[in-house]
């Protein structure tokens, strides 16, 4: 039997962390085809999800997959994110999180290591796509 990944427990575990500490968990995902989310607040191939109970209706993280619906300029979406696409979960107040490595593109060979980049001089947090 294959090894399963942590990647679904450790996004689990930081979700109900940033839940019982009152803080708005937001993933950070490298979107590609099997991904469902608005294309037109995609940048560069990444969007970043408020997945707060209270911003998401439905929402369920699975071993495979996250799903939900949010709204997005005062219309409802369905999102569908597979979890090897989560390349980070992080409370919106204090940046405190995990960050996963990024799959590469499949014309690029495989997997590759991927380093978050460093803090951008904003008290520590990552730069954030706000999604209400």
């Amino acid at each position: 039997m294959a090894e399963k990944s942590t990647r679904p427990y450790l996004i689990r575990a930081i979700h109900e962390w940033c839940s019982d500490s009152s803080f708005t968990p937001y993933i950070s995902v490298q979107v590609d085809a099997n991904t469902r989310v608005p294309a037109e607040h995609v940048k560069n191939g990444e969007i970043v999800l408020n997945v707060a109970y209270d911003a998401t209706l439905r929402l369920t993280i699975g071993n495979e997959l996250i799903q939900f619906a949010a709204r997005f300029n005062g219309a409802s979406r369905e999102c569908t994110v597979p979890i090897e696409a989560v390349t980070g979960i992080f409370a919106k107040e204090n940046g405190q999180g995990l960050f996963f490595p990024r799959e590469a593109a499949p014309q690029n060979g495989g997997k590759v290591p991927y380093e978050p980049s460093p803090p951008n001089g904003n008290g520590g947090k990552p730069k954030l796509q706000v999604i209400k």
